[in-house]
């Protein structure tokens, strides 16, 4: 990874700090997307820490947005993109779980904006840096919970029948979706984008921030069963850097190996209406149709 530009959120704590550390380490630059800036300076410290002899031009940053805001990604890929000449890898990784219904100053559903709609309005804004340093790779982090999940399109915002644990489901399952389809669009470009499954991990998940999401009872599970952010990081780090992940495409992974998703999520006329719905819903509109 020496000398790769390593876009990342959710860094700044549990898998995502884990996978930035492990990044550096191995030699990358990490480009941080933070909404805390004491945390981020901290994280920003700590990768310092392991890439001993960084030049100013080769320096760690960070961008702050409130990623459950449409307006703020799009705002701070802009901000990334005229920064970054190159970027080789993108991870989307911050997400959130909320015990009852929150909606954003958008009017969006909470847990479906900052899980789902920040990944492909983030994604939308990067790509043309990302396509011109082909080759470059996508890694999204999915969950295993999306098994079961089913996409209600007459109903996306969860106004009717909120269920955290549910709601949590569906996004990731969005997840695995808009990976595939993004995969499938991207198909010759020289661009990869995979999903992941980190693992149960015992994190800052479900913890509530700055009054938003959390569910105390998933954040006191994870902290009794979950394992360790270093091990939920391995697969992040794996289809971020591994020389084996370089050809795979459009594909879901659990503990560095390719599985398969749910039916639910190969469905590609689910896939079609969710990429349109996201289009519509975050204002934008992919070049690549597919």
């Amino acid at each position: 990874m020496q000398g790769k530009v390593v876009v990342l959120t959710g860094g700044t704590s549990g898998i995502g700090e884990a996978a930035a550390l492990k990044l550096a380490k191995a030699g990358a630059r990490l480009v941080l997307v933070a909404r805390d800036a004491s945390r981020a300076e901290a994280t920003l410290k700590r990768l310092q820490k392991v890439s001993p002899g960084t030049t100013p031009a080769s320096a760690h940053t960070a961008h702050f947005a409130d990623l459950s805001l449409v307006a703020e990604t799009q705002r701070v890929a802009r901000e990334i993109a005229a920064a970054e000449p190159r970027i080789d890898v993108l991870i989307n990784n911050a997400g959130l779980i909320c015990a009852r219904r929150q909606v954003t100053a958008e009017g969006y559903e909470l847990t479906f904006a900052t899980n789902h709609l920040a990944y492909f309005v983030l994604t939308h804004g990067l790509l043309g840096r990302m396509l011109a340093s082909a080759p470059a790779r996508v890694v999204n982090t999915a969950s295993e919970v999306h098994r079961g999940a089913k996409l209600d399109f007459s109903d996306l915002q969860s106004e009717h029948g909120y269920s955290g644990f549910g709601v949590y489901a569906k996004s990731k399952l969005a997840n695995i979706l808009f990976t595939g389809e993004l995969a499938r669009r991207l198909a010759g470009h020289g661009v990869t984008a995979n999903s992941l499954h980190p693992g149960v991990v015992a994190s800052r998940f479900g913890v509530p921030r700055e009054g938003q999401g959390g569910d105390p009872s998933s954040a006191r599970f994870l902290a009794a069963h979950g394992i360790s952010p270093e091990e939920g990081a391995e697969t992040i780090v794996y289809l971020a850097s591994s020389a084996d992940a370089a050809q795979a495409t459009g594909q879901y992974f659990n503990q560095c190996r390719a599985v398969t998703p749910s039916h639910e999520a190969r469905d590609q006329a689910v896939a079609e209406k969710l990429w349109e719905e996201s289009e519509r819903l975050g204002g934008i509109e992919y070049e690549l149709r597919g």
